[in-house]
């Protein structure tokens, strides 16, 4: 009898264990929020000739459950390149959120941004920027537009913006890579999808279809001007960095913005 009772103790704290754990690990796979909806107080603000938290011309704003970005209180758009960062950085996570061009595009930022913007990833602290920084050390998640012209123009690419990444077995001799996915045109929203391993695999999905993967993200190549040269560390793989909404010239909306932590998932693997 004794070891029946002991037996059936056991039992019960082997489940009681197992509970615990299936909780902690369904925790560990749940979507958070990093935008709320009413304000953008857990983010902050780094734009070009500007200092850290300096939100030029309420650049960044919230509306109707919305992160927008808009020019209208701008005169020359002078390269001033903005963006949002979330306050924590990350390493393995899968980022997901809804974006939208809208209006018209600012006439004085270089033509390149017409119906561009995106988000950035693996980037170095904004406060380790110089005030005359144009871009963040960082890789980019671009986003474009279609012009309603009938020509092909993929969005979710890549651009490297003071970085290099590695495709077959090689780095990337470009600043970007297409992707493989459709063309948007006009106001839609669109769905984004961000799945990264660290230093490791990254994967871009639009609209639920995979449209791109690379590896190896790292420090190197150029278009990043005046940055701090102790930053700027050519060959470094970048295994973790802030996650950054886009201001380039083009009104864009943001919406549903959700990351999923995959570090103890990956921790767990490694050892």
């Amino acid at each position: 009898m004794r070891r029946y009772l002991l037996f059936t103790v056991i039992l019960a704290a082997a489940v009681m264990c197992s509970c615990r754990s299936a909780k902690q690990s369904d925790k560990s796979n749940e979507w958070v929020s990093l935008f709320n909806g009413t304000d953008i107080n857990d983010w902050f603000v780094k734009i070009h000739h500007h200092d850290v938290g300096v939100n030029f011309g309420n650049t960044f704003r919230v509306e109707d459950n919305m992160i927008k970005v808009r020019y209208d209180q701008y005169g020359d758009y002078n390269e001033q390149f903005g963006h949002l960062y979330y306050k924590t950085p990350y390493s393995y996570y899968h980022l997901k959120l809804e974006y939208r061009f809208v209006g018209e595009w600012y006439k004085s930022a270089p033509s390149y941004t017409l119906r561009n913007s995106g988000v950035m990833f693996h980037s170095q602290d904004p406060h380790s920027m110089p005030k005359e920084q144009d871009w963040p050390i960082s890789v980019e998640m671009q986003f474009l537009g279609g012009l309603s012209d009938g020509k092909p123009r993929p969005t979710g690419n890549m651009c490297s913006p003071g970085t290099e990444v590695v495709q077959k077995g090689t780095i990337v001799p470009s600043h970007c890579i297409n992707s493989t996915s459709k063309t948007y045109d006009g106001e839609q929203w669109v769905s984004a999808e961000l799945i990264v391993l660290g230093d490791s695999l990254i994967t871009h999905i639009i609209n639920g279809d995979t449209v791109l993967q690379y590896s190896k993200p790292q420090i190197g190549g150029g278009v990043v001007n005046r940055f701090d040269p102790k930053i700027k560390q050519d060959g470094k793989l970048l295994s973790s960095g802030f996650i950054a909404l886009q201001s380039e010239g083009q009104p864009i909306d943001f919406r549903n913005i959700y990351i999923k932590d995959l570090s103890a998932r990956y921790n767990k693997i490694s050892h």
